[in-house]
Parts: C-alpha cells; sequence; structure tokens
C-alpha cells in the first residue's frame, strides 16, 4: 500500500477533493453523470488512497494494483480520483470532454494515463478483469486487480460468467466493487433484474461476498481491508449500497433518475456548499 505523496490528509477530505473536482469538470460542459460521480466518492478515497498500489509517475509500473473502470460513463469520477491521486494533471480538468481531451466523456484506455481499460458496453468489465487477474497469476506478479461495475451490469450474462470463471480459476487477486446505487437507465435497478439480495447471491457463486454502506468511510476500510487479506482461494465482492449526488444536499434531496440534470445556476451553489463544508 503507497500513500504516493507522503499525506496524512484523512479519506474524508479525499472524497471531499474528489466532489469538488468532479463538479468543476461537470460544470465546464454543463452536464456530466455527476449524481454517480458524487455518490462513488467516498469509495475512490478508500481505493486510491487506502487500498491500491501505485506509481502516480509512472502508471503502467508492473508492479501496480489495476484499477479497471467496467462504468465508462463514471470517468468524471475515476479523472476526479487520479488528478487528487497526482496521476492526471489538474490543469487539464478545464478540457473534460471537449476534441483532443485526454478526459473524454466516456474513460477510454487509449486517451488517458491510468485509465487501464475502455468501459462499456457495460457488462464486459468483469470478464476483462478476470483475464488480466488469471495473467498476473501466471506472471507470479502479486497484484491485485479491482474492478469497478455498476449495479445495472448485475443484470447482463456476462457479468455472470465472468463471476463462474473468476471462482473455477480462484482468482484471489480479483476484488470486484459494485456501486449500488439503485439507479440504471430505465429506472431503479431492484425494479430490474438485481433485486437487493445481491450478497447471498455471489456468495452462492463461490465468492467471497461483503456488503456495505458506500458512504461510510470507516465501513468501506474495513471492507477493502478484509479483501485484500483473507487468505482463502477465492475471488472477493464488495457491494458497495451508495447514495446518489452525496455530499450536496440539494442535489440528493430531489427526485433522483439515472442522469442528473443541474441548472447552470446550481454548479455554484454545490461548490460553495462544498467549500463551506471542508471536512478535517
Amino acid at each position: 500500500m503507497m500513500l504516493h505523496d507522503g499525506s496524512n490528509m484523512s479519506l474524508a477530505r479525499r472524497a471531499w477533493s474528489i466532489r469538488k473536482l468532479a463538479l468543476r469538470m461537470a460544470e465546464v460542459q454543463g452536464q456530466g453523470y455527476i449524481g454517480q460521480a458524487l455518490g462513488v466518492a467516498d469509495v475512490l478515497a478508500v481505493s486510491y488512497f487506502h487500498a491500491l498500489t501505485y506509481r502516480p509517475e509512472d502508471p503502467a509500473w508492473e508492479g501496480r494494483d489495476r484499477f479497471y473502470l467496467s462504468i465508462g460513463h463514471y470517468a468524471i469520477a475515476l479523472y476526479s480520483a487520479m488528478i487528487e491521486a497526482g496521476i492526471l494533471p489538474e490543469d487539464e480538468l478545464g478540457t473534460y470532454g471537449m476534441d483532443d481531451s485526454r478526459m473524454p466523456m466516456s474513460g477510454m484506455a487509449a486517451y488517458t494515463p491510468g485509465m487501464e481499460i475502455t468501459g462499456g458496453s457495460l457488462g464486459h468489465g468483469l470478464g476483462i478483469a478476470v483475464g488480466a487477474a488469471l495473467g498476473l497469476k501466471r506472471k507470479k506478479n502479486p497484484a491485485f486487480v479491482y474492478n469497478l461495475m455498476s449495479d445495472g451490469e448485475l443484470g447482463e450474462g456476462s457479468t455472470w460468467e465472468a463471476v463462474m470463471s473468476a471462482r473455477a480459476h480462484a482468482l484471489d487477486n480479483l476484488i470486484c466493487v459494485v456501486d449500488f446505487n439503485d439507479q440504471q437507465a430505465d429506472g431503479p435497478t431492484t425494479q430490474a433484474l438485481a433485486q437487493g439480495d445481491e450478497a447471498p447471491k455471489w456468495a452462492a457463486f463461490g465468492w467471497h461476498a461483503q456488503e456495505v454502506d458506500g458512504n461510510d468511510m470507516d465501513a468501506l476500510v474495513a471492507a477493502f481491508d478484509t479483501a485484500r487479506t483473507l487468505t482463502d482461494p477465492r475471488p472477493r465482492v464488495i457491494i458497495c449500497r451508495t447514495r446518489m449526488c452525496k455530499g450536496v444536499p440539494f442535489l440528493e434531496d430531489r427526485e433522483i433518475t439515472h442522469f442528473v440534470r443541474v441548472d447552470p445556476s446550481e454548479w455554484a451553489r454545490a461548490l460553495a456548499h462544498l467549500d463551506a463544508n471542508v471536512p478535517d
């Protein structure tokens, strides 16, 4: 585990910064998947500032843990985490979503240092992660593969093929992280195929399964530590129940849909709220 810049900044402060960076990027275009970015910021803070091993100055370092973003439209959230981590420069933030930017609106590995895969079509990330984890094992590389996926992807058949493959190959170097915010493009996830009983389902497929409040920093740290330190030849999954728009109350309190629309005047209001509520 590496804290990279030697900072003792709290994980809460890292998550706050990730939220602020995401809002600043979304304001550039006047849109973006900001509800998801705000909701998953705590998960990304624990990932990048507690769990992952990497070198910010060398994103392709062979000894790094791999972090795969299956949900390509969450790129705004991952860019924010990578800016905070020093992998991407903050001065490129204003290019988000523009032609020739290294920060396109959907994550693409060919464009962005530190972006391991091109996310989407949805449901493919875990399969790629299984192949990477198997390859690392065969090379005797001790790195972990983390795969961040959405709850909507739990309705994809390819996801469950990957789940079975990971167990068949005893991939204990694979940690899947599910952002369960109960929203997908056509409505609440729990009214589609992921009915909310996910941990027992993954356990039945032979995985070590944990379910936590994805906006509770202590619970996240404990879950990530458990997943990494198990002496058990099973892949691991952490199902994170997150709240869309977490950290900006006036957005949290409105009717939430898959794509949260923010009025032009509300970007400054959201940023002002964060500025008035800086964690220690």
